[in-house]
């Protein structure tokens, strides 16, 4: 699928709070290309926020004591490798979404909002589970019908309670719909369940909803998604997600977001600024989303953006984990030190 990268799928060797996440659209894998060198960092990157978040200000997210990459930090150390382990704390330090889990999210969702309780932090999560997810691509799977689907998002909502959280509503979902990639026959059903989802977890009296629109790079005509968003549930959640396991700048997303935002009575939007510190990978191509090399981290988590819309920059793919089998990547939401280690090497901030 053109311009998407998508979150992945439960590890299965994880432990502790390790979930399931995702990858995006299949197709053929491509040659590895040259990794070219990152850029420096540009004043309108480090006008994004990152300078606040980089000072260990702005950030009021949760972070997960035991994500993969705080498990590598520790193996690490203990073999030796201290250099590697400082660069990779860029990743283990700072506060990454939450994905639950598919077959029942509530015991890990559970655990981390205790956990974000009592550190007094806001814990984000992404919910993607929806039926037919990803068009059976990469990321496959997903509850089994409709029902099947309400219960696992009770259970979700649920598990939040009480908590502060900000969840990204079924990531792709939408753009799929837009795009064509989601059967005609299953539109309507997918655009009661996103409404439904939303009204659900708008139900919790501390939790922010933002339904994903994809980036500009997947539809670049936003004018597309106004009225899927508004059918999905728009105008009861806090507001819509872009760049989701994308690469795409944040001045770009900034760009699109306030377009969507105009035409839906002013919706603010944050962004997946979690690998686009060097932006896309030059020339694109139809698997420009999948594993990219000489890709960086991006701003770090921070609700000081500096722009009116933008509620906030959030780490929702969690770096380090593979897109899908591509470019000698593993399988989709698995863990990748070596990818994860470039990531955070080639970090500007």
């Amino acid at each position: 699928m053109p311009g998407r990268s998508r979150p992945r799928r439960p590890f299965a060797a994880a432990a502790g709070l390790a979930l399931l996440l995702a990858a995006a659209p299949a197709c053929s894998a491509p040659q590895p290309r040259p990794e070219p060198a990152p850029p420096p960092p540009s004043a309108d990157r480090r006008a994004d926020g990152a300078a606040d978040a980089a000072a260990g200000g702005g950030s009021p997210y949760w972070v997960d004591p035991d994500s993969h990459a705080a498990r590598q930090v520790a193996d690490w150390e203990g073999r030796g490798r201290a250099a590697d382990a400082q660069v990779l704390r860029r990743i283990s330090e700072r506060p990454m979404a939450l994905w639950g889990a598919g077959g029942d999210p509530a015991p890990a969702i559970r655990r981390a909002a205790a956990g974000a309780a009592a550190a007094g932090r806001t814990l984000v999560l992404a919910a993607y589970n929806i039926p037919h997810r990803d068009c059976g691509r990469h990321s496959a799977g997903g509850a089994r019908d409709a029902a099947a689907y309400r219960t696992w998002i009770g259970r979700f909502a649920d598990a939040v309670g009480a908590a502060k959280a900000v969840v990204v509503l079924e990531p792709d979902a939408v753009p799929h719909v837009v795009d064509g990639c989601t059967p005609a026959a299953l539109h309507e059903e997918r655009f009661a369940l996103l409404s439904e989802a939303v009204a659900r977890l708008k139900r919790n009296p501390h939790t922010k909803v933002y339904l994903d629109a994809g980036n500009p790079a997947w539809l670049p005509d936003p004018q597309r998604l106004v009225e899927p968003l508004r059918r999905a549930g728009l105008g009861r959640a806090d507001g819509f997600a872009l760049n989701v396991a994308n690469f795409q700048p944040a001045e770009a997303a900034r760009a699109y977001g306030a377009r969507i935002s105009a035409a839906t009575g002013g919706k603010h939007f944050v962004v997946d600024t979690s690998r686009n510190g060097a932006g896309p990978l030059p020339g694109g191509g139809p698997e420009a989303w999948c594993n990219p090399p000489g890709r960086a981290l991006g701003t770090p988590p921070t609700d000081r953006t500096g722009d009116p819309l933008v509620d906030a920059y959030l780490w929702i793919k969690r770096p380090g984990e593979s897109d899908g089998t591509c470019r000698g990547g593993p399988a989709a939401g698995t863990w990748w030190p070596d990818y994860a280690l470039g990531l955070a090497r080639r970090a500007v901030q």
